[in-house]
């Protein structure tokens, strides 16, 4: 399934003040943001795993540059930023996020299910076959979790933009390198 976003209007072609991809880390329009680790966050590491494995290069001021960019920024503000308020890239009275078929969830739903990875990894396996259990994790011990097993982080490109603005559709791939252990367990 292709996952759906519903984008503010304005969409940058590229990041400002520090990091290329990511919109909305810093400037006079952050000085109030509430950040979840009490700073914007670093993208140094994963930026550079991105630029080493990505199979595409848009061209600059493309559709799927924005798209790919707008995404990377999306990721960081749901992860990373506190108040609903301070969301840039959707509307949070707007918002629905939809995966693989499911039902649609709005922000504060998203964040009941413990935010972050939670959202992302609900499934229907009986629990005796979960290697990660979304019920018994939060957003911070998910964010834990998965930092601490793929420290260079998780990588995203866009492969494919289906249909542009204002509901953009894509084809997108996610990776990273277990490289790291969780509880002296790798996961």
């Amino acid at each position: 399934t292709k996952p759906k976003l519903y984008p503010s209007q304005k969409m940058s072609s590229s990041g400002t003040e520090g990091d290329k991809y990511r919109s909305y880390l810093n400037g006079e329009e952050e000085k109030n943001t509430q950040w979840r680790f009490a700073a914007p966050p670093n993208y140094d590491v994963v930026n550079k795993l991105f630029e080493e494995g990505r199979t595409k290069i848009w061209p600059s001021g493309s559709l799927e540059e924005k798209v790919q960019n707008l995404v990377k920024t999306w990721e960081m503000e749901m992860f990373h930023k506190v108040s609903f308020d301070d969301n840039k890239t959707v509307d949070p009275k707007k918002y629905r996020f939809c995966l693989n078929g499911r039902k649609g969830i709005t922000l504060e739903e998203k964040r009941k299910l413990g935010g972050g990875y939670n959202s992302l990894l609900q499934t229907s396996l009986p629990e005796n076959f979960r290697c990660y259990n979304p019920a018994e994790e939060n957003a911070d011990s998910s964010h834990r979790a998965f930092t601490t097993a793929f420290p260079r982080g998780f990588a995203l490109e866009i492969l494919q933009v289906y249909s542009g603005p204002p509901v953009i559709v894509y084809k997108f791939r996610h990776w990273g390198i277990m490289e790291g252990r969780e509880g002296g367990v790798l996961l």
